[in-house]
Formats: C-alpha cells, structure tokens, sequence
C-alpha cells in the first residue's frame, strides 16, 4: 500500500504497531455493509459502472460468507479490516476491486464501521437491560407487601418493602436506556463521503448511503466527521454509569447472602464452592459484576485520555479507539445476564428480612412522627423523646411496640395507647403512600406503570 511514496517497507516494529487487525476484525460486517453501499452509490452516480459494480458487490458477499464460515485472517502486513477485505476483493475480481475505493478514505470508512458497531451494541445492550427491568418487576410484584429493613448509611432507617428496594433498580435502569436512545440519537449520523477529511470532488450522493445504513442524515462538516468519537464515549459514558448501578446491586445481593444477614439465597447455577471450604457458596457472579464495573469506567477513561488532545482531522492515536468499546462491551453483555439470572432466580428469606426490620428500631421515625401529629409536641423534641424510648428498648432487647404502655408513659406521660397503631413496621410501611413511597399500595401502582411500559401484558 505505501509503495508510491516509500523506497523501504515497514520494520518489524512498525509493522507490528501499526497493525490493527486483531481487534477491528471485529468490524468486517459493518466494513462490508458500508462497502456495498458505497459502491451501489457509486454505480447510481455514474462512478462506476454497472458491471464492476456488479462484480464487486459479487465479490463482497462472497468475502462475507468466507469470513462468517472460517473468520476473518490475519496479515499484518495488510494492517486492517479495510485492506484485507479490499485484498482479497482484488483475487476474487481482479482489478475492478480498486475501483470500491473511489471517492472514500479509510478515515471516513471506519469511522462509518465503527458508528454502526457502536449502534449495533447499543440496541444490544438496551434489550439486555429490558430484560433485567422485567425481572426485576416480576420479582417487585411478587414482593411488593415484604417487609424488610430500609437503609442509610448501611445502618437500619426505616422500613420498607423488597418490592420498593427492587423498583429502586428498575427506575436507575430506566435511567440507563434514556442515556442509550440518546446515545444513538447523536450516534446516527453517516460519515460515509467525507473521504479523508475535506470531503470529495466526485458527484457523490450522501445521502444516499445514509439512508442504505439506516442513519438519520449525513453529518454536516467532514472534518468533525474523521476526527469524532463522542458517539464511542457516548456509549462508554452510558456503560459507565449503568455498570455503577449493577455494582450496587451485586454489592446488596453479596451483604444480602451473608450469613449475618441471610436475606437471600443465591441461585446455585451463578454461584461458586470453595476447594477447601465444603460449607460455602460463594456469590462470585455478583463479585464479578462488581469487578466488571472498575474495568469498564476504565474503558471509558482510556478513550477520553487518547482523544483529549488530538488536533483535527485523523490521527493515529485513534486506532486504539475500539478495544475498550470492544471490551466494554463484552463486559456490559456478561454482567447484564448474570444480573438478570440473579434477580430472576434468587431466593428472597422475607422472614429474615421482616425479623431484622423490627429488630431495628426501624420504626423510631413513625414514634417522633406520632408525638408531632398526635401530642402536639415540638419535633425536636419528639426526636429527644423518641431517643429515649429506643433506649430503653435496646436495653430491654425488646421491639419498640413491645414496650409496655408505662414504660412508654414513664418516658413521657402525653404517650397514650394510641401510639401502638403507629409502631408496627406493617404501620410504618402502610402510612408511606405518597406517589413514590415504599407503602404496599403504592409499590403495586409502580409495578402496574412499569408493566404497562415494557408492554408485559400485551
């Protein structure tokens, strides 16, 4: 390929830096795809004419079923996926082959490969994240009226039920699919005939091939067109914080099956043993979507990294572009499945979670709550008061709605027998009926909306 302009060939270690195959092989489908439309511009405009055209697209599907049956080879000293396609294109036509490249560089074809990739993994991974929003609210509606311990700062709050926790997740993974439509809203726009980077003087039609794609429009400035990767961070940005949102929920459901807490029962086809240890059953799914989160926000800091200081138009930093698409990718696909495995077929002890509900004091808040509405009593004071009571009931090892009235009264003499009714967790989760509240009534509303979204009663 350089032998117009260079006397010597690439040394070894140029030749091995400069390869890019191993990786964007990945791409040969969407090179493909790209290809033909190209050419079936090219023949309309007159470019080229019909009988090559025909040849090539002849060809190009003939390299496809090859790549699909034995996959896509390796020579290094073609570089990459564009020129071992158009390699083995020149054997099977001949010199018409030189012909597809007309009017195109590889700047703007592989920034079209790479678009299409990208979207191509985006609707990958939002049909993933259905499928963990509908496992989650099965199991939401299934456990909208369980009652367990509500959290801050890890220590016990207030209660709430499981369905509430579970509807929490499904509302950051609707998060996480607004973030990926947006993505590919910006994502979808064709380079396709922005050649190397000031466009080209051949009677082209861009529009044209962005519609053979399936983009919206062509974009509007060639050199932004080379030179742009925000549609790969776009996507790593989307990956990014969607993996946050697994790594929360795998860290819950491991604190969850440990034994102190015992809330849930992993299923046995995504956990591990240990090879000395018989009693233990490992939760190293989840672990290793915890782990996956770190390697993925990495993914997205090495893109932004080798892009921050890149002048227009191409530069060859932008080769090391695709491997952390690709292995965020890979990453997202793996913890995504795993997470919707555990959701879907995890044991909830609902017993266990309800016992550590009442346990701790979860109820505490609804006490001080009672003395403001009920007493008349200023709600600082309400807090001091309360304070004591949990007090006494730690002392006593005792639930607060099982202290006895006197006891409650020795406290505070406006506590009367009414406060019982505000006491219980079943009270406390029941009174939480705003819009978007844990009280069971309102988890089944959440549930119902959500269903009606994701079309799971169609």
């Amino acid at each position: 390929m350089w032998g117009g302009r260079f006397a010597d060939g690439p040394s070894a270690i140029m030749r091995e830096i400069n390869a890019s195959i191993p990786f964007d092989k990945a791409l040969w489908r969407q090179d493909i795809a790209g290809s033909l439309a190209h050419i079936a511009m090219l023949a309309k405009q007159g470019i080229v004419s019909e009988d090559d055209a025909a040849a090539i697209r002849k060809g190009l599907s003939q390299i496809a079923a090859e790549y699909e049956k034995d996959g896509v080879p390796e020579d290094w000293d073609l570089e990459d996926i564009h020129m071992t396609t158009e390699s083995r294109l020149a054997d099977i036509v001949g010199p018409a082959a030189g012909r597809l490249h007309t009017a195109r560089s590889r700047n703007d074809q592989v920034a079209t490969d790479f678009r299409l990739w990208v979207r191509e993994a985006i609707d990958q991974m939002d049909a993933g994240l259905e499928q963990l929003q509908r496992a989650l609210v099965m199991r939401a509606g299934e456990h909208a009226d369980h009652i367990m311990p509500g959290f801050t700062h890890l220590q016990t709050a207030q209660p709430v039920t499981l369905g509430h926790h579970l509807m929490a997740y499904y509302e950051m993974i609707r998060r996480d699919r607004s973030r990926l439509t947006d993505a590919r809203t910006r994502l979808n726009e064709s380079p396709l005939g922005s050649a190397a980077l000031a466009g080209t003087g051949f009677p082209i039609d861009r529009d044209m091939t962005a519609r053979e794609l399936g983009f919206d429009r062509p974009t509007a400035n060639s050199l932004d067109a080379v030179s742009d990767r925000d549609f790969a961070m776009d996507y790593l940005y989307a990956a990014s914080t969607c993996a946050l949102h697994l790594s929360r929920l795998a860290e819950e459901l491991i604190i969850w099956a440990s034994q102190p807490y015992g809330f849930v029962r992993m299923p046995d086809t995504l956990s591990t043993g240990s090879s000395i240890m018989p009693q233990k059953k490992n939760p190293d799914a989840a672990e290793l979507v915890r782990g996956h989160a770190g390697r993925v926000i990495g993914c997205h800091t090495a893109l932004m990294i080798t892009m921050k200081g890149l002048p227009l138009a191409y530069s060859k930093d932008m080769q090391d572009d695709k491997p952390p698409v690709f292995e965020a990718a890979g990453l997202m696909a793996l913890s995504i499945a795993a997470m919707t495995g555990m959701i879907a077929d995890s044991t909830f002890k609902t017993d266990r979670m309800r016992e550590a509900a009442q346990l701790g004091y979860a109820t505490a808040t609804d006490l001080a709550d009672w003395l403001v509405t009920e007493a008349d009593i200023p709600f600082r004071d309400a807090h001091h008061i309360t304070g004591a009571a949990v007090k006494l009931a730690e002392q006593r090892g005792a639930a607060l709605d099982e202290l006895p009235l006197e006891d409650l009264r020795a406290i505070d003499t406006r506590i009367d027998e009414r406060v019982f009714k505000a006491l219980s967790v079943d009270a406390s989760v029941a009174a939480r009926a705003s819009y978007g509240g844990t009280a069971p009534q309102q988890v089944r509303s959440q549930v119902e909306r959500a269903r009606a979204q994701l079309g799971m009663d169609e």
